[in-house]
């Protein structure tokens, strides 16, 4: 016991101590030393909306101090949307006004009180950069165009602007091409099979995967006819679409000269395309055929299940197209993505789809720039047809969408002086309309969120820079960005790359790097989250300019999840050697007010061991009001955490517990035996594990490359709903699923950037500044986002060459031996595949987080790649340190066993010098007995009821409506004997079922708190032998308090919100503490 109190004491004098130093003489501090008493980097921080300008500075002191109180380090403020967008908050204050800025110099002052930091976004709302003081020709770009056909010879005429925003347009250039293309003078008659059926504006068509199963057609699928009066030549299809529908591209074409025998044409593949794909309609090239009558068919059969990079395959696999426009001129397939317009990715366009003969030569074309004044072209064309391609620029018209009065267009990305327009009119205010002094000791941190505005292909220094970058002028192959081929399918997929790469570069070079310097001239941190999948661009490049990446998870939210942007920002900061990977976490579409700790344990377990240690939970809405709970939340998105969270004072626990993961997750650099090589290809982003099953099918065993085939195969295209009201496809890849994809390797994603200008051979290793390190380099076969099958470029084989002459192992694919032992690679850890883990390792210690997923107690042997040292075992819920008991080293291995209760998690330490002072081992000789008391008032403080009762009970089953609706905290008091023991013993408490969260207090003295198994805490130094005093404030969560306001049976006054999910059953979750109780004496 002595030893124990002495532990305490230690830990009590290095908070102090951790207080009062600074953060960079934090870092000297031991392993140990940083787990009893964590630094402040290691606590999480959470993002703070401030939604509709409802504001109060009462209700920003009491968030600000509920933050503190429960272990936050500091907040991100992001104000959403405006005043005018919700009436009923009378004192509102709008964005940018004096009032508004008094409200964030106030936060600063009270934060700064406080210890905590803050950090804003770079413009009003979450996405992305934009304002009122972006002008449209300040704003993101794209090319336009208009054409007109026109007789040679001599030509006067005004041609036709190309689309322009809010009358914002400037032209680039003006060519004349030959043309050559029979115009049909009458428009097709359309028909439908069965099946297919009209929109509801009348102009397309619909049709759903109940129909087509119902009706069962046996021709092959329902089917949208075209028939032409005259024999029509067809090369491409353009897809129109009023939302995403990924079925609109999986239509089957079929060709007949009398509209009974049809030919196969082709089979429509879809792009792969993220979720904001709505821009620019799609364009598939075909072998030119020529008919009369055109049918597509479609069925459901054979659907992908979504992902995030086809993103809408995620939904109900039904039919709906708002046109099909059959065309015959020339085209480069999927040209709208490949011009950089929006963020897909597609197979190349082949000369058989479009030779030679159909493209423009660059000596046909004719530059008539110079000849048009004012929209009026004055010019002599040689004889023949043209087609006169009018092509300028305009703004996309994407804005900062979630903003409020600071709404506006989206800065342009390629231009720096309105990218430090867009700084200095937002962050940089920050600091002039505030306290300068103040705000440079509290804002820290300038953040960039997730791309939500789309894609841009142009800017006034486009095509300067473009010739700077590739060498060449893109001016002659511009009409290239209209979609018309140029001397080759293959010359024009070339340019077209290189016009994608230009624009990622611009990227990085220009909106990254520029912020990253206005972000330093402020003394702040820069953390971003990702560009993919909305932005052309390689989604880890930018973070070399980043100090902090950042990824988002999100809970019970599979259409939404984000494990490509964690694999995004968790390779981007490896690669780059950045040792903080920030994560957004438990974001969900429908919070339904029965989320608490327990729940969310093993999602971020799950990506602690995926690679994060910086967590930032979403979301902690202002509530404006003093007087009414739960309050405001992000419209019921994310997870409620809030000062008003019924558990939010026993939540401290479980922000305790993720301060204490991150301490030792920032600790060394991560153990990472494999790179996975991104590709060319242009968008890129890390690579999924499911898309290396086929390149790598022995590391990931028989078993995974079975089931991947059944679930790729997507029978009967099976749907499911989560959350509540959502529906979509059941087979797409989650994560939960892929928690130790490789069975004991871990891999980084890498791109070319790190390959050519970072990486480094030594000791057969492929090394990299930051301290990374891989054996194994994977150049991965064709797979969706690189569909291709192209040579490497010449400088990237020359890189390739050289590692694997320096000893890198560079696999033949696909590889079937089931590991990498024979080039001595062995696996890094051994356990079942539903353990997640991580390895990290410093100068002073090797450490391992293993982390149950299952909900229930297991042994696990834990086989670690490590011959020398002792094993610790070291708790992050409640900070004890035990040395392991059950552990040998064999073949140069060790192997630990591990006893984990449901969902819980360990630290397994190996320090490189034994440590001292460690006297409990993980052998536990445990002895039980219950507690016995005669009688438990039971209080519940927010409705001034107490009952008396002798046994346990779910409070949610009594008859009273004030207390079966009752959520909050309720008050358990009792008093017990015992016996006493003189022995040397630890003594815990185990709490049997609760639900959700328990503080349990014995003579007075706080024992801790219970949110996870095992339900216990340790009560050594506060029980005494005799008579001892008990109270056990237990915590549910909202759900059965708001059931009951909706039902007109609030168990309290003032029960508000604007939150408007709920659960789908119509039922009351259990509460309350149900035993039974149990001392434990440990030996």
């Amino acid at each position: 016991m002595k030893s124990r109190l002495k532990q305490r004491i230690f830990a009590l004098s290095l908070l102090a101590w951790t207080a009062v130093c600074p953060a960079d003489a934090q870092q000297t501090r031991s392993l140990r030393d940083q787990f009893l008493s964590p630094s402040d980097e290691a606590k999480p921080w959470t993002f703070w909306y401030w939604m509709y300008g409802a504001v109060s500075k009462e209700g920003i002191k009491a968030d600000l101090e509920a933050m503190h109180e429960v272990g936050l380090g500091g907040t991100y403020l992001m104000p959403i949307k405006s005043p005018e967008q919700w009436s009923e908050y009378p004192d509102a204050v709008s964005q940018l006004t004096p009032e508004w800025w008094e409200m964030v110099r106030y936060s600063m002052q009270v934060a700064d009180s406080l210890g905590l930091k803050l950090g804003m976004h770079i413009c009003d709302g979450f996405a992305l950069a934009g304002g009122p003081w972006i002008t449209p020709k300040e704003s993101m770009q794209k090319v336009v165009w208009s054409d007109t056909i026109v007789k040679g010879g001599k030509v006067k005429i005004t041609l036709p602007q190309p689309e322009s925003y809010e009358g914002y347009y400037e032209d680039i250039a003006l060519y004349a091409l030959p043309y050559s293309v029979k115009v049909q003078d009458e428009p097709p008659v359309i028909t439908t099979s069965e099946g297919i059926t009209p929109t509801k504006d009348g102009t397309g068509f619909a049709a759903s995967a109940k129909d087509y199963y119902s009706l069962a057609p046996k021709d092959g699928g329902f089917w949208i006819q075209y028939a032409y009066k005259e024999p029509f030549t067809c090369r491409n299809i353009e897809i129109v679409l009023t939302g995403n529908n990924y079925q609109a591209h999986r239509l089957k074409v079929m060709a007949s000269d009398d509209g009974v025998n049809f030919r196969f044409v082709k089979q429509l593949v879809p792009a792969r395309q993220g979720w904001q794909n709505t821009d620019e309609n799609s364009t598939h090239v075909i072998p030119a055929t020529t008919a009369r009558y055109f049918r597509f068919y479609w069925t459901p059969e054979g659907s992908e299940p979504g992902c995030e990079d086809m993103d809408a395959a995620k939904w109900k696999p039904n039919l709906k197209i708002k046109a099909l426009i059959p065309g015959s001129e020339p085209k480069i397939s999927q040209w709208e993505g490949k011009a950089g317009l929006v963020w897909r990715v597609a197979a190349r366009t082949t000369d058989s789809e479009v030779p030679q003969t159909d493209c423009i030569k660059k000596e046909n074309l004719i530059n008539l720039t110079a000849s048009m004044k004012d929209g009026v072209l004055t010019a002599r064309l040689p004889k023949g047809t043209w087609k006169l391609l009018r092509m300028g620029h305009t703004a996309t018209g994407h804005t900062n969408a979630t903003g409020g009065a600071g709404k506006g267009l989206e800065c342009d990305k390629f231009n720096a002086v309105a990218v430090r327009k867009q700084f200095d009119n937002w962050f940089g205010k920050a600091f002039t309309a505030t306290d300068p002094v103040l705000a440079r000791r509290v804002l820290k941190f300038m953040h960039v969120d997730s791309w939500e505005c789309g894609s841009q292909n142009w800017s006034d220094n486009f095509a300067a820079e473009f010739c700077v970058r590739r060498g060449y002028d893109l001016m002659p192959y511009l009409p290239l960005l209209a979609g018309i081929p140029m001397e080759s399918a293959e010359v024009s997929e070339n340019v077209l790359r290189d016009v994608r790469t230009t624009i990622s570069e611009l990227v990085l070079d220009v909106f990254y790097k520029v912020l990253a310097e206005q972000a330093k001239k402020y003394d702040c941190e820069f953390s971003a989250e990702c560009v993919s999948p909305t932005m052309v661009s390689d989604g880890l490049l930018h973070y070399q300019a980043v100090d902090r990446p950042m990824g988002e998870f999100w809970l019970r939210s599979p259409t939404h999840d984000k494990p490509n942007d964690m694999l995004d920002a968790i390779s981007g900061a490896h690669i780059y050697g950045k040792r903080l990977v920030q994560s957004e976490g438990f974001t969900q579409v429908r919070g339904t007010w029965d989320e608490h700790p327990g729940m969310l344990k093993t999602l971020l377990d799950r990506n602690f061991a995926l690679g994060i240690n910086k967590m930032f939970y979403h979301v902690y809405t202002h509530n404006p009001y003093m007087d009414r709970k739960p309050g405001m939340t992000l419209d019921g998105i994310g997870l409620f955490f809030q000062r008003d969270q019924t558990w939010w004072k026993q939540g401290k626990a479980f922000v305790d517990y993720t301060t204490r993961c991150q301490a030792l997750l920032q600790y060394g650099v991560p153990v990472i035996d494999i790179a996975v090589f991104t590709g060319e290809e242009m968008p890129r982003r890390s690579i999924l594990p499911d898309r290396l099953v086929p390149s790598l099918p022995g590391i990931f065993g028989k078993e995974r490359v079975e089931r991947e085939r059944i679930r790729l195969a997507n029978v009967g295209e099976p749907q499911r709903e989560m959350p509540v009201g959502v529906f979509h496809s059941a087979n797409m890849a989650d994560p939960e699923e892929w928690v130790n994809p490789m069975r004991g390797y871990t891999y980084d994603s890498f791109n070319r950037d790190a390959l050519l200008r970072l990486a480094e051979a030594k000791d057969g290793r492929m090394i990299l500044p930051g301290g990374a390190s891989y054996k194994v380099l994977v150049l991965p076969l064709p797979h969706p986002m690189s569909p291709d099958n192209l040579p490497l470029s010449k400088e990237v084989q020359a890189k390739i060459d050289a590692l694997r002459k320096a000893g890198v192992v560079i696999p033949e694919l696909p590889y079937t031996a089931e590991d990498f032992s024979v080039y001595g690679l062995e696996r890094d850890v051994i356990v079942p595949e539903d353990i997640a883990w991580t390895h990290r390792r410093g100068e002073e210690a090797d450490i391992y987080f293993i982390a149950n997923q299952q909900e229930k107690d297991r042994t696990v042997s834990v086989s670690l790649r490590i011959a020398e040292g002792q094993p610790e075992l070291w708790n992050p819920v409640n900070g004890e340190i035990r040395k392991a008991s059950s552990w040998k080293q064999e073949n140069g291995r060790m192997s630990v066993d591990v006893k984990l209760a449901a969902d819980e998690s360990v630290f397994i330490v190996i320090p490189r010098v034994a440590s001292q002072g460690i006297e409990y081992s993980d052998n536990k000789n445990e002895t039980s007995s219950s507690l016995v008391a005669e009688k438990w008032e039971v209080e519940f403080p927010a409705i001034n009821k107490t009952v008396i009762r002798n046994t346990f009970f779910d409070w949610s089953k009594e008859s009273e409506d004030a207390i079966r609706y009752y959520s909050g905290t309720a008050v358990y008091r009792s008093v017990f004997q015992w016996k006493g023991n003189d022995d040397k013993t630890r003594i815990y408490l185990d709490l049997g079922k609760v639900a959700n969260l328990a503080t349990v207090r014995i003579n007075g003295q706080d024992c801790g708190t219970v949110w996870t198994a095992p339900l216990r805490v340790e009560i050594t130094e506060a029980i005494k032998k005799g008579e001892n005093a008990i109270e056990i404030e237990v915590a549910n969560t909202w759900a059965n308090a708001i059931k009951g306001a909706d039902k007109g049976k609030a168990p309290f006054k003032d029960i508000w919100t604007n939150g408007k999910y709920r659960m789908k059953e119509d039922v009351l979750l259990e509460a309350g503490l149900m035993g039974p109780l149990h001392i434990i004496e440990e030996q």
